[in-house]
């Protein structure tokens, strides 16, 4: 794996929280940091849920079934997170870093694409769709493995990075995920089999600072 400098950027180890405990806690950061307040990478795995970004269109999850949805104010369509997903919450200042919002996001999914890379996955952008695909045959886009949206409020980010790691896949089944009908979607442990969601984790919360942070 290559080696990361220190992130500036306090970074929260991995754990499971429920979503909307850790929702609350993301806008409650937000709203009462100052120009002072330490940028923060917060990486958690929440219990089975779906999520619907500020303008998602509801037809979009097929089949909830028996697990809960959260209306949430990040970007985006619907997603899907449960256990074994890493999820990076990107609590920066970008004024004080000097990033625009557009070139936030393109960081966000270069720090994932060189991550995918020490795991000989060779990943990619799609054009106008968010997130980070494992490339296909020729080239392209072809499953998704990671899904991201952000919120900015004043400023700072919170929302972040949802990152496949060891997962049951079954209900992004029941969505169109990010709106995209027929989408697949895949996990790191189906590309390479078995691996420490803790240990992506750590690497992956290194990645996203180096490249978030570099002037």
């Amino acid at each position: 794996m290559t080696v990361v400098a220190p992130a500036t950027a306090i970074i929260r180890p991995w754990h499971r929280v429920p979503y909307a405990e850790c929702l609350r806690a993301m806008r409650e950061f937000t709203a009462g940091r100052g120009p002072d307040t330490p940028d923060e990478i917060w990486l958690v795995e929440h219990p089975p849920l779906f999520t619907l970004g500020l303008a998602a269109d509801p037809r979009h999850l097929l089949d909830r079934g028996a697990i809960p949805v959260e209306q949430t104010e990040r970007g985006g369509e619907v997603t899907y997170h449960g256990p074994g997903q890493v999820v990076a919450y990107l609590l920066y200042d970008l004024r004080r870093i000097k990033v625009l919002v557009k070139d936030f996001v393109v960081r966000m999914e270069a720090a994932t694409i060189e991550l995918l890379a020490a795991y000989q996955i060779r990943a990619v952008r799609r054009p106008r769709a968010p997130g980070v695909y494992v490339a296909d045959g020729d080239g392209g886009a072809g499953a998704k493995i990671a899904a991201l949206g952000i919120k900015v409020s004043r400023g700072c980010t919170y929302h972040g990075i949802a990152l496949n790691v060891a997962m049951d896949l079954e209900p992004f089944r029941r969505i169109d995920p990010c709106g995209y009908p027929g989408q697949p979607v895949t996990d790191l442990r189906t590309l390479v089999g078995d691996v420490d969601p803790s240990r992506v984790a750590d690497e992956f919360a290194r990645l996203l600072a180096r490249h978030i942070e570099s002037p």
